[in-house]
């Protein structure tokens, strides 16, 4: 999993607290990361439905959708986003051993369960639910 995600997370509920139209900078700021990054993940965002932009001197991104409505399986999904993955796989399938043949099936399996799994515990977390953790601390 990259960074994306926490990035998208938290310009959502930066956006959606703020209520207006914030430019990449002032997202940059608050995310702690530079604008060009925050502008690439803010696209997928766009295109995905999840919020809107304005150009202009005024311009930048609006999150005008229901907080509790939007899951953070949702934001997976706008940023295809595997939580569980493994870029090595072990064994070598023309091998005649059985385990070295089929690890990697076998384990690739277990990854995509427990990718699964995490996307249906995040269909329960919503933006609204990000915004009243922090802000139930004050």
């Amino acid at each position: 999993m990259t960074s994306e995600f926490g990035v998208a997370v938290h310009a959502l509920v930066f956006l959606n607290h703020k209520g207006r139209t914030v430019s990449s900078e002032e997202l940059s700021q608050n995310i702690c990361t530079n604008p060009a990054r925050v502008r690439k993940i803010m696209a997928k965002l766009k295109r995905a439905g999840l919020l809107s932009t304005k150009e202009g001197v005024d311009g930048g991104y609006l999150f005008s959708l229901d907080p509790a409505a939007v899951s953070l399986r949702t934001v997976s999904e706008a940023l295809e986003v595997q939580f569980v993955t493994s870029a090595w796989r072990s064994g070598d399938t023309d091998m005649k051993c059985l385990i070295a043949s089929g690890m990697a099936d076998v384990m690739d399996g277990i990854y995509s369960d427990l990718d699964r799994l995490c996307k249906a515990h995040l269909e329960q977390i919503t933006i609204q639910q990000i915004d009243e953790r922090i802000f139930s601390k004050k």
